[in-house]
């Protein structure tokens, strides 16, 4: 193989590993500042919906007779 091709093949697989490089730490910036700045929207059907109340919750594979188990209560922060 002759040396001007070897060089074309490093100088490919560098540009391409650099390229790499900075894919992952843009991704991983990215992910970083999601996960510190959450910003949740809100379902619209939830919209009306205030932090601390009670919602009603139907689960078919419990079979229990007590009405007070199962409170889901909505807490926003």
């Amino acid at each position: 193989m002759n040396d001007i091709w070897v060089f074309i093949y490093v100088m490919g697989f560098a540009a391409v590993f650099g390229m790499t490089c900075v894919y992952m730490f843009m991704m991983m910036r990215s992910t970083l500042r999601e996960v510190n700045n959450p910003s949740r929207k809100i379902h619209p059907e939830m919209a009306d919906v205030k932090s601390g109340e009670e919602l009603l919750v139907f689960r078919s594979e419990e079979e229990d007779d007590d009405d007070d188990d199962g409170d889901v209560i909505i807490i926003r922060k």
